[in-house]
């Protein structure tokens, strides 16, 4: 395979990598909130918790991303294999 469709197939795997990881921190923080904070908290505030815990996984997630992403730039040589994204073009005078 060519650079480009390395390119491809990377930003593609990554982005089913972040989305089923946040699916993945979103059900594992949906749990623990049903499990121990859920018959704790007043009804008032349950409401709020939804939106919060799915922002939360969503920042989980991304920082989960982040260093996978980080740690898989170090093993592999990203010129070697892939095409850049975005390439600055040269002014003419």
């Amino acid at each position: 395979m060519n650079k480009k469709a390395n390119t491809i197939f990377f930003i593609l795997g990554a982005t089913v990598f972040n989305i089923l990881i946040t699916v993945l921190f979103f059900l594992l923080l949906l749990i623990v909130y049903a499990k121990f904070l859920l018959p704790v908290m007043p009804e008032a505030t349950q409401t709020w918790s939804f939106p919060l815990i799915f922002i939360a996984a969503i920042a989980i997630a991304f920082i989960v991303y982040r260093y996978a992403v980080r740690f898989l730039m170090n093993k592999i040589d990203m010129e070697k294999y892939f095409d850049p994204l975005f390439v600055r073009k040269q002014r003419r005078d």
